[in-house]
Formats: structure tokens, C-alpha cells, sequence
């Protein structure tokens, strides 16, 4: 069986280490993790694509060198059917969740993310695993502290983790990765009901 994972982000030097590719950065970390191979660049499919075993699942990493927005555009050259969607885990930045939280999530709205909209209408569907990882700041006592108006959001996703929160990310990096793992080998509702 074939599992599609993609992480979002925007392609070029500018955005490395920024918060809106927390879900390039954590695919890269799981093919580590995992020692995948080289990342070779898909042409046709305007992607970085890595290919690896999980257990005896093929695991095709996607990261779309589309920006954000048109995320859909590379990842639906993998997912064909609304079937092969359910194969497929995307996971990226989530402003609703504090730095240091990740949440598994199946067939639900896109909470306003761009990425997740291009992808649902790229595969004509919204049942396809997400992993959301929390960027948000939060309060001493751990209550999020999410950035407010348009520019002020923009202007926070595309700024760059400083260097204690990039060991914190680390942290995380390391339960998306089980995460990931677990739904390929085990299936999503053992690891929703797991690490959610």
C-alpha cells in the first residue's frame, strides 16, 4: 500500500526555519528519522519528493515547491481518487495551536489554512489525515497567545523561530514523526486516539 505525506511550506531560501514551514521542516526531519534518501525535485510535479519504506508501506514524502496557497497543485499529482486520499497525511503550521502541540485530525475544515483549501479542492475531497502543529505562542500559565489581524498573522508565520523554540520544535518533530509512523503501520483512529 502506497501513503502520500506532505509538508507544507513556501520553496526558497527566504522562508527556511519560518513558522509557515513547520510542516517542510517536520517531513524532512521524519525522512531522517527514518533515513529515507536524497530528496530528488519533481519537475512535472513541482515538488521535492523523497520515497521511503515504512514497515512494507511505501511512504512518498511530498514537499510542494509550489507557495502555500497552491499546495493542491503538487499534491494532487499523487492523490488520483477520493480513495487514495485517505492515504494521504498533510501536515503543517496551525496557528490554533500553541508551540509545542501537534493534533491528528481526519475529514474536517480547513480552519482558514490555504494550504489545506488547495489541497481539498485539488483532491476533491476533506477525508485525508492532518497533523497540525502548534506555532502560536502562549502565556507563562500555557494559554495560547494567537496573533491577531490580517497583517500582524502574516507578518508572524513568515517570521523565523528563534533558537529556543526550534529545540522545542524538535521535541514535537520527534512525536509527528511516531505519529506518522503509527498511522501507516496501525491505522489513523489508533494514533488519533494516541498522541491526541
Amino acid at each position: 500500500m502506497t501513503w502520500i505525506i506532505a509538508g507544507l511550506g513556501n520553496p526558497g531560501e527566504e522562508f527556511t526555519d519560518t513558522r509557515h514551514n513547520t510542516g517542510r521542516m517536520a517531513l524532512e526531519f521524519f525522512a531522517k528519522q527514518h533515513k529515507f534518501g536524497e530528496w530528488k525535485e519533481d519537475k512535472k510535479a513541482k515538488a521535492h519528493v523523497n520515497r521511503g519504506m515504512i514497515d512494507k508501506n511505501l511512504s512518498v514524502l511530498v514537499n510542494p515547491d509550489t507557495f502555500m496557497n497552491k499546495s493542491g497543485l503538487s499534491v494532487g499529482k499523487f492523490v488520483r481518487s477520493q480513495k487514495a486520499a485517505e492515504r494521504l497525511i498533510v501536515v503543517y503550521d496551525d496557528l490554533d495551536l500553541p508551540l509545542g502541540a501537534m493534533k491528528l485530525s481526519f475529514d474536517r475544515g480547513s480552519g482558514g489554512h490555504k494550504g489545506i483549501e488547495s489541497i481539498a479542492r485539488s483532491v476533491k475531497t476533506k477525508k485525508f489525515v492532518r497533523v497540525r502543529v502548534g506555532v502560536s505562542p502562549s502565556t507563562a500559565g500555557g494559554s495560547i497567545r494567537k496573533p491577531e489581524g490580517e497583517k500582524v498573522v502574516v507578518n508572524f508565520i513568515l517570521s523565523r523561530f528563534k533558537p529556543h523554540e526550534m529545540e522545542e520544535l524538535k521535541k514535537v518533530f520527534k512525536k509527528v514523526s511516531e505519529a506518522i509512523e503509527t498511522i501507516i503501520t496501525e491505522g489513523r483512529e489508533i494514533a488519533m486516539n494516541r498522541f491526541n
